[in-house]
């Protein structure tokens, strides 16, 4: 897990001090953090140290479009504390999580810069990509930052989008949360964790299980997933399981519907710790770690196989095996 750095985390609005530096900032949802998310605060970071500017990220509470459009809203890459991790780990100097509600979704761009960027944030230089568009109907772009910038007396620096090697790329070469998604969905881990630049990771707790697992010689560490986060493609893969205690397991990871014994499609994550007998949640004592109740962090590093049925338990119990012992030789 890359380290985390000393970051002022704001939620507050207020008015930035006259006598403290401006600050050098981009703007986004930053879902993912990913690497071409770096990219861009390492230039942040690169142009304010030159300017002897604050460093800053401003972004939002909450995906804008749950506001604008919960019907199509995306799923979500981070929940809002995994992004403020991943955003402490940047070097970012002070990160600015502006509430969205329905009031600011009615904000004109016009109001947005003059009360966030240049009221509260002191803006001396604006960084964001070509394609960028903010405020009430998206109306906003990097064409009217510029026009409020020579009015209001800041810089614009607008940024192509680019590719894994950082230079500027097609569309579909892109690194973006929006394709970060697709990969996911479709089974690329290689692909989404490349563009994420760290391997994907699910949050949640345990919850109590069938004990399916392990009557099958398999206990698992069933993870209730939250409904607004992006799940990674059905399948089996190999990742880490870490704890709340900062220990962290070699995993066997089943991402599905387990259709040989449900049919209500109902779908499940489960974590089969290899280095460790975790406790069934519906049953403590059997000697393993209690894993009931605490909260999970599962990475899921390689994609190891498609979900499917099995003839039978025995069937199932073979595979089972093959799929620890891929996990293992993955991983090592």
């Amino acid at each position: 897990m890359a380290s985390l750095t000393a970051v002022e985390i704001r939620t507050e609005l207020a008015p930035h001090p006259v006598d403290a530096p401006r600050t050098a900032l981009t703007i986004g949802a930053y879902d993912g953090v990913h690497a071409g998310h770096r990219q861009v605060i390492a230039q942040v970071r690169g142009l304010a140290a030159e300017r002897s500017m604050t460093s800053a990220v401003v972004t939002f509470d909450r995906h804008p479009a749950s506001v604008v459009r919960p019907e199509s809203a995306p799923l979500l890459l981070t929940d809002p504390q995994q992004k403020l991790e991943q955003l402490a780990t940047t070097g970012v100097d002070l990160t600015m999580v502006v509430p969205f509600d329905e009031d600011r979704a009615m904000e004109s761009a016009d109001e947005f810069v003059r009360h966030v960027l240049v009221g509260c944030m002191g803006a001396g230089l604006v960084v964001v990509g070509e394609d960028f568009h903010f405020g009430y109907q998206r109306q906003g772009n990097v064409a009217l930052l510029r026009e409020l910038g020579e009015e209001l007396g800041f810089e614009v620096l607008g940024l192509s989008l680019v590719g894994l090697g950082g230079q500027p790329a097609r569309d579909h070469e892109q690194v973006s949360s929006t394709f970060i998604r697709r990969a996911l969905s479709r089974g690329d881990l290689e692909r989404a964790n490349a563009m994420l630049g760290r391997p994907y990771e699910i949050r949640g707790p345990v919850g109590g299980g069938d004990r399916r697992g392990r009557e099958l010689g398999f206990p698992t560490a069933n993870v209730r997933v939250d409904p607004a986060t992006l799940l990674p493609e059905d399948g089996v893969y190999a990742g880490w399981y870490e704890r709340p205690d900062g220990s962290v397991h070699a995993t066997a990871i089943s991402l599905g519907t387990r259709p040989h014994f449900y049919d209500d499609g109902a779908r499940l994550l489960e974590a089969h710790l290899l280095d460790a007998n975790p406790t069934d949640a519906s049953d403590p004592g059997d000697g393993g770690p209690d894993l009931y109740g605490e909260e999970a962090r599962v990475r899921f590093v390689a994609h190891l196989r498609g979900q499917r049925t099995f003839d039978g338990v025995d069937a199932l119990v073979d595979q089972l095996h093959r799929d620890v012992a891929d996990t293992r030789s993955t991983l090592a």
